[in-house]
């Protein structure tokens, strides 16, 4: 059943090798991934003061948008969520919850921290196992790591009206694009792929998470100059 319920690179793991232990362990990564997402999505719509149903697709958009960008431009079909409708009512689920226990989410933040760092990595592991996957090269397989890792989060911003996150706050998709290219390398060297998984998985992470202590941020481009 485990298998069964993978995303759409389920089948390339088992055919590569991947044991069961490491399979499940990509799910299990997954689901809280995509859950995690449309929590903090639904609560980023209610500060938009939107109905229930703006609550359930802007969750959705921040859980799966990101995967489907990815499979939308490299043609690689049907999307995670077409094939898989679990993931679509999982999110659905855990937006309308979230309408329910939004009080109680304040005290719930740094336990959100860890699963949102959590499931970044774990989305760009997908991203560039699928690349992979259907033959890209290593850049293109990186991107598609970031694409898959931060794009659901720009859509919920725009969708929201407001300067995505990604390109304000600590470090993110930086954390995303080298946890890629930690993965990539790992390959190249010709890694154990469950160690590789690993490697990344803790590396990521824990990137991410000094990035929130110390407040690690990219540089700002600060002009206000005139428009033209």
């Amino acid at each position: 059943m485990l298998f069964q319920a993978l995303p759409s690179f389920s089948a390339s793991l088992k055919l590569r090798g991947y044991v069961a232990g490491t399979a499940a362990m990509l799910l299990m990564l997954y689901l809280i991934a995509i859950t995690a997402e449309a929590m903090t999505g639904a609560l980023s719509a209610g500060r938009r003061g939107m109905d229930w149903f703006g609550v359930v697709l802007i969750a959705c958009v921040t859980a799966l948008g990101g995967g489907s960008v990815r499979d939308v431009l490299l043609g690689h079909y049907p999307l995670t969520w077409v094939k898989h409708p679990e993931y679509l009512i999982l999110t659905s689920v855990a937006a309308l919850l979230t309408i329910f226990i939004a009080p109680l989410m304040r005290h719930l933040r740094s336990l959100f921290l860890v699963l949102d760092a959590l499931g970044l990595v774990a989305f760009t592991l997908i991203g560039c196992m699928t690349a992979l996957e259907v033959g890209t090269g290593l850049l293109v397989a990186s991107v598609c790591g970031v694409i898959t890792g931060v794009f659901g989060g720009i859509l919920r911003d725009i969708f929201c009206n407001d300067i995505p996150w990604v390109f304000r706050r600590e470090l993110y998709a930086s954390v995303s694009f080298l946890s890629a290219w930690c993965f990539l390398l790992c390959q190249h060297l010709q890694l154990p792929e469950e160690q590789s998984i690993l490697i990344t998985l803790f590396g990521g992470l824990l990137l991410r998470l000094l990035a929130i202590r110390f407040n690690w941020n990219m540089p700002k481009f600060v002009y206000k100059g005139d428009a033209h």
